[in-house]
C-alpha cells in the first residue's frame, strides 16, 4: 500500500542533482525570455533610449545564445519551449529570431559618419565577402561575421532606406535560425555573395553621394 500524500509537503520538479542542474537553466531561460519582452515594449513606448536599450538587448541576446548551448536537447526550439510553458512573449520571440536589437534591424538616423566607421565597415565587407570566395558555408563560421558587418552598417545615417540593408537582415535572420554545424547550400552561398557585393556597391555609392553634395 503506498504511503498516503502529505497536501503540506513541497512538490519537487527533481529526485537527482542532474534534474536540479535541468531545471535551474530552463528557469533561467525563460527569465532572459521575459526580461527581453519587457525590454522590447519598454523601447517601443519610449520608456527606455536607444543608447539604454542596444546593450541591454545585446546582453541579453548573448545570455540566451550561451543558456540554448547549456540546455541542449532539452530545448529542441524556443517555439516549442515557449510553448511548453504557455509563454505569450511575441516581442522577445521577434527578437531572438532576429539576433540582433532592434536599433540594428532597423537602423538608426545616428551620424556623422566618420573615417573609422567606413575603414571599419569596408573592412567588414571584405571579411565577408572573402569567407563566402573561402567556401565556408556553416553557420558558425558565416553568422558573427555579418552580424558585426550589419551592426556596423546600421551606423549610417540612411542606410534604413538602403536596399542592401533589408537583404542583409533577410540573411542575418536566416542564419541565426539555423544550427551551429548547419550550412547553407551552393546556391544560397551565390545569391549571398551577388547580395553582399551589390550592398557593398550602395554603400560606397552612397558615401560618394554625400561627398559630392556636401
Amino acid at each position: 500500500m503506498s504511503a498516503p500524500l502529505n497536501l503540506d509537503e513541497e512538490v519537487r520538479l527533481y529526485t537527482t542533482n542532474a534534474d536540479r542542474e535541468k531545471y535551474g537553466l530552463l528557469a533561467t531561460l525563460f527569465g532572459i525570455i521575459v526580461a527581453l519582452d519587457y525590454l522590447e515594449r519598454a523601447y517601443v513606448r519610449d520608456s527606455v533610449t536607444a543608447a539604454e536599450y542596444s546593450p541591454a538587448c545585446t546582453r541579453l541576446l548573448s545570455q540566451y545564445k550561451t543558456m540554448l548551448k547549456l540546455v541542449g536537447d532539452d530545448v529542441p526550439s524556443i517555439e516549442q519551449f515557449m510553448s511548453r510553458y504557455r509563454m505569450d512573449h511575441p516581442a522577445a520571440l521577434h527578437r531572438l529570431k532576429v539576433g540582433v536589437p532592434a536599433t540594428v534591424e532597423h537602423s538608426s538616423e545616428a551620424g556623422p559618419e566618420t573615417g573609422k566607421w567606413v575603414a571599419e565597415t569596408t573592412q567588414n565587407f571584405i571579411t565577408f565577402m572573402d569567407a563566402l570566395k573561402l567556401r565556408m558555408r556553416a553557420k558558425d563560421q558565416l553568422h558573427p561575421i555579418l552580424q558585426e558587418l550589419v551592426t556596423g552598417y546600421a551606423r549610417f545615417k540612411g542606410s534604413k532606406d538602403w536596399e542592401g540593408r533589408s537583404k542583409m537582415v533577410s540573411w542575418l535572420i536566416m542564419l541565426n535560425g539555423m544550427k551551429a554545424s548547419e550550412e547553407i547550400t551552393e546556391e544560397q552561398s551565390r545569391q549571398l555573395l551577388f547580395d553582399i557585393e551589390h550592398a557593398y556597391a550602395e554603400f560606397f555609392r552612397s558615401l560618394s553621394n554625400k561627398e559630392g553634395g556636401s
